[in-house]
C-alpha cells in the first residue's frame, strides 16, 4: 500500500507516540505537516461528524482505544552503510538472475542474494541490543493494538519478530514505531527506524528510495465500499464519488493515473484507518487500497464489502535504508527459513492464525527472486 514518493511533509517533523518496549507496544509517528491532515472539503465535512458508525464497535472506537493506550506525543528523531555480505543458500522455489536496477526497472522485486554474515548495520542493532521496526497499530490482522492485551499483533509484527530471532536471538528485543503511511521513506531515511514492516508495496520508484527484501506477500488494489453502494470496481461507476485514498500509497498513484471522474484529491489522509472510518461515517462513498488490508477492513464491518476484481499485482516486501545491503541479505536469509518447512511453515502457520478467514485460498508465500550477480 505505498508509492514510489514517500516524500517527508513539509514540516521536516512528525507527531509520535512513545511507547517502546518488548511487549508490542510502539512509538507511534504521526504527521502534523500541513498538506498530510484531511484536506479540503473532507475536513470541512468532518466537522459535521455525520452518520454513526457500522460493524463490530466501530472502527472509529477501536483507533480511539489504540490512541488512549497510546501515551505522549514525541516528535520524530533524526539520526544517522553498505556491506558486501557473503551469499547464502537461496532455498528452494526461487527464481535467478533477474536484473532489478531503478534506471531500468523491470523486476523491482528482484532483491539480494541471501546471507547470514553480518556486517556494519547489523553490528550496530547487535551494540544497540534491540532492532527498531517500522510498523502499522491499525491495520486489522497485519499490525493492530489488540485492545484487550494492548500488544501488537498481526501477519507482519509475526515477521518482524522473526527478524529480530534472528539477529538478536530474542524476538521481543524489538522498539516499534507506528508510523504513517506517508512517513516510512523518510524514516527509514532518517534512521529514525531499522527496518519497515508494514504492507509496504515495492515498485520501480521506491527502489530508488530503499532498499527491499524479497517478496513475502502478493497483493492488489481494489474498492471498498458499503454491500449497498452502486459501485462496480476502480471503473466508471467511481465517477462523482468522494473516494478516499492513503497519501504516498500505490491507490493514491492509481487515482492520479485514472480517477475515473472520482473526487479523491479532497479525502487523502495520512493513514489507511482513516478512510474505513470516513466509510462508516459516510464522509466517504469509497476506498481504494490493497485488497489484502481491504479484507480485514471488511471482516470489521460487515456493511461494506469489496467490489470487482483487483487491477494491480503487488508485492510487499521489508525495507530498509538504501545501502543497507548486509541487512538486506540477513532478512533475506530470515525469509528463506521463514518460507520453508511446505504447509507447515512459519509464513504457512502465520497466514493461517491471521489472514487465511479473510484471504481464504493461498497456497504458498511468494516465491523469492534475486538480482543476477
Amino acid at each position: 500500500m505505498d508509492s514510489g514518493n514517500g516524500r517527508a511533509s513539509s514540516g521536516g517533523w512528525a507527531r509520535g507516540v512513545a511507547m517502546s518496549g518488548a511487549n508490542g507496544s510502539a512509538d507511534p509517528v504521526h504527521p502534523a505537516a500541513p498538506g498530510t491532515d484531511t484536506p479540503g472539503r473532507a475536513r470541512r465535512t468532518e466537522r459535521r461528524r455525520a452518520g454513526r458508525l457500522r460493524g463490530w464497535g466501530g472502527v472509529a472506537g477501536m483507533a480511539l482505544a489504540l490512541a488512549v493506550a497510546a501515551g505522549t506525543l514525541i516528535p520524530l528523531t533524526r539520526h544517522g552503510g553498505e556491506s558486501a555480505a557473503a551469499v547464502g543458500v537461496a532455498g528452494p522455489g526461487t527464481a535467478h538472475g533477474v536484473q532489478a536496477k531503478a534506471d531500468d526497472c523491470t523486476d523491482p522485486e528482484a532483491s539480494l542474494s541471501p546471507s547470514s554474515a553480518d556486517g556494519p548495520t547489523i553490528d550496530a542493532i547487535k551494540r544497540r541490543g534491540k532492532l527498531i521496526a517500522g510498523v502499522d497499530q491499525n491495520s486489522f490482522r497485519w499490525g493492530y493494538r489488540n485492545p484487550a492485551t494492548r500488544t501488537l499483533e498481526g501477519f507482519d509484527i509475526d515477521l518482524v519478530k522473526a527478524i529480530a530471532k534472528n539477529i538478536l536471538g530474542d524476538e521481543n528485543a524489538v522498539i516499534y514505531r507506528a508510523i504513517p503511511t506517508s512517513q516510512r521513506i523518510p524514516a527509514l531515511q532518517n534512521g529514525t527506524v531499522d527496518v519497515v514492516v508494514r504492507t509496504m508495496t515495492v515498485n520501480c520508484g521506491r527502489i530508488k528510495q530503499a532498499s527491499f527484501s524479497t517478496a513475502y506477500f502478493e497483493a492488489g488494489q481494489q474498492v471498498l465500499a458499503p454491500k449497498s453502494s452502486a459501485i462496480t470496481g476502480f471503473d466508471d461507476s467511481l465517477k462523482g464519488k468522494r473516494v478516499c485514498v492513503a497519501a504516498g500509497s500505490t491507490a493514491f498513484d492509481a487515482l492520479k493515473t485514472d480517477p475515473h471522474g472520482a473526487d479523491y484529491q479532497d479525502f487523502t489522509v495520512p493513514n489507511q484507518l482513516d478512510c474505513l472510518v470516513r466509510l462508516q461515517q459516510n464522509l466517504v462513498d469509497a476506498v481504494v487500497t490493497d485488497n489484502a488490508l481491504a479484507a480485514g477492513q471488511a471482516a470489521q464491518d460487515p456493511a461494506v464489502q469489496l467490489k470487482g476484481s483487483p487491477f494491480t499485482t503487488e508485492y510487499y516486501g521489508v525495507a530498509v535504508k538504501l545501502g543497507n545491503t548486509d541487512l538486506v541479505r540477513r532478512i533475506n536469509q530470515v525469509l528463506v527459513d521463514y518460507r520453508s518447512g511446505g504447509d507447515n511453515s512459519p509464513w504457512m502457520r502465520a497466514y493461517r492464525q491471521w489472514l487465511a478467514a479473510d484471504l481464504p485460498g493461498i497456497k504458498s508465500p511468494p516465491a523469492p527472486k534475486y538480482r543476477a550477480g
